[in-house]
């Protein structure tokens, strides 16, 4: 690997030779513009405004653009000789516990190997202290025109340096969380737990780039006069109905993925809701129902319906009764019953006395 910094490591009063080796590469298929007419290139050409003509690379310096447009040239040199300790030495400011280090600092990966024979008892101490103590190395280092930040830490038996932002490059991040108050229930973060520990761990270098390789593949084919593989369009994705049921079915999919078996027991919700979990949620607006109007020759039904009402009521209150009242009441009723009877009996016999006329004696004929 070609080495793109030459330097030292600054450990106290140790100094370790180094060379800053990248740690990274880039795997991404890169593509070239064209004319899409005739397929020609199109490139960028270096051209100064001043002489209005292209220049080579050796001619192209830096400048820093003042205020007013004004160019003011800076040199390799004038950067070579800036009164910095770290402009060829990555100084170590502090030892710290590898947690501390916030991953939205973590920039570009470095290795740094030793150069040289002399190099390489000094880099083993630290290498090894490194690895003891289990913190990383807090250090200072000058790449490319600017100052920057890094951290040192173990990898197998390398020293590997990442180049972190200094904290006032990261942005506060206001206005990215959610604006309203969310309350999340103890089932759902039970069913979280459930999925994360279905998903498992997963082991960094089996993952690959699926998108490369089909990139790829689509070049060949077309290279080849081929026709490329086209994947099918995706299905539309569903509505989320309860975030609930979502869970329970990414679940089941990760244990059915692994070939584990699921609990009959875990049912979707919106299948307990006798819903399709597949289904767009579609709300309509019932509208109210109107009052009907009552039609005159509909009265002796309504009369009917309130005495069959009042009838159900009654009888409600004579269940809701003790045995010993209800029994009481059957009494007293049959009493009073038999007592409306008789006296119905009595006053309908006295009418019927005086509205019946005396029959008239008939005379018997006197035979000769």
């Amino acid at each position: 690997m070609r080495s793109i910094w030459n330097g030292a490591i600054s450990f106290g009063l140790v100094s370790i030779p180094i060379k800053l080796v990248n740690a990274t590469e880039s795997h991404s298929v890169s593509f070239r513009q064209i004319h899409t007419e005739d397929g020609g290139r199109i490139r960028y050409r270096k051209v100064c405004e001043l002489e209005d003509r292209e220049v080579a690379q050796a001619e192209i310096g830096k400048a820093y653009e003042d205020a007013d447009g004004t160019m003011i040239p800076i040199t390799d040199e004038d950067l070579a000789q800036l009164p910095i300790p770290t402009a060829k030495t990555i100084e170590i400011v502090a030892f710290v516990p590898a947690d501390r280090i916030d991953p939205l600092q973590m920039d570009a990966a470095y290795y740094l190997s030793a150069n040289g024979v002399p190099a390489a008892k000094p880099y083993t101490l630290l290498r090894e202290a490194l690895k003891r103590s289990q913190k990383v190395a807090i250090a200072k280092y000058a790449l490319r025109g600017r100052e920057r930040l890094g951290m040192l830490r173990v990898v197998d038996d390398v020293i590997a340096m990442h180049g972190l932002l200094w904290p006032d490059e990261i942005r506060v991040p206001e206005g990215v969380a959610p604006d309203t108050d969310v309350t999340v229930r103890d089932k759902e973060l039970d069913l979280a737990d459930a999925l994360m520990d279905t998903l498992g761990e997963v082991d960094l270098a089996d993952l690959h780039d699926d998108y490369r390789e089909a990139v790829e593949e689509m070049i060949t084919a077309k290279a080849s006069g081929e026709h490329p593989a086209t994947s099918p369009s995706p299905a539309p994705g569903a509505k989320v109905l309860d975030l609930m049921a979502a869970l329970e079915k990414s679940v089941r999919e990760a244990k059915e993925s692994r070939g584990e078996e699921t609990d009959a027991t875990e049912t979707d919700a919106t299948e307990r809701d006798g819903m399709e979990t597949g289904a767009k949620a579609e709300v309509r607006r019932i509208s109210p129902r109107a009052t009907p109007k009552q039609t005159p020759g509909k009265k002796s039904t309504s009369t009917a319906t309130k005495k069959t009402t009042t009838a159900k009521k009654a009888q409600s209150q004579r269940q809701s009764e003790s045995p010993a009242s209800a029994s009481a009441s059957a009494s007293a009723s049959a009493k009073k019953s038999t007592r409306t009877t008789k006296k119905t009996t009595a006053t309908k016999s006295t009418t019927t006395a005086k509205k019946t006329p005396a029959k008239k004696a008939t005379p018997r004929k006197r035979t000769a």
